[in-house]
């Protein structure tokens, strides 16, 4: 009886092996995978970037763009829609070294808060696995902002509080 379980433990062993090896070849026939995320948020005073009086914009839409970099047609777009904190979030299947990758303003759904700025309304993201970033498919996109029309009556004392005079030049 001794004799028996070595010789029934060698084909399990050998037969678990081989099953983890093909579910490894398996998974590595998916390719790079990524993940886009990032928020959304509405600049009241039109300062460009975040103040105290900013806030999320929950059922925004934005759209991931990848391009060649000496132009030509979009070789992707996926659109996501942000959630009650401005949060979004899009899977993207493969590898776009070739090509230029941002996440871009599509819609607000908040009419008070829906203007887009052009050059302001997006923020670019490396979709690829070769540039020395040790994130495992996650891609953090800089936030980025609707604007109003016209800015809140308190913001050049919301501004003011942010003491953003130049620098004072140096001797």
């Amino acid at each position: 009886m001794t004799r028996c379980m070595p010789a029934l433990a060698t084909p399990l062993v050998a037969a678990s092996l081989l099953l983890l090896a093909l579910a490894g070849v398996a998974s590595a026939d998916k390719g790079p995978g990524f993940v886009v995320t990032g928020r959304v948020y509405c600049d009241p005073c039109r300062a460009g970037f975040e103040t105290n009086v900013s806030h999320s914009v929950e059922g925004a839409t934005v759209a991931v763009d990848c391009r060649p970099f000496n132009g030509g047609e979009s070789k992707l777009k996926a659109e996501a829609t942000t959630d009650k904190f401005g949060w979004y979030k899009i899977e993207i299947d493969q590898d776009h070294q070739e090509e230029i990758c941002e996440v871009v303003l599509a819609k607000s759904p908040d009419t008070s808060c829906s203007e887009i700025e052009e050059f302001r309304d997006r923020a670019r993201v490396p979709l690829t696995s070769n540039n020395g970033i040790k994130q495992q498919g996650i891609r953090y996109a800089n936030p980025i902002a609707f604007f109003r029309k016209e800015p809140l009556k308190d913001c050049g004392g919301i501004l003011q509080a942010y003491d953003l005079r130049d620098a004072p030049e140096t001797p």
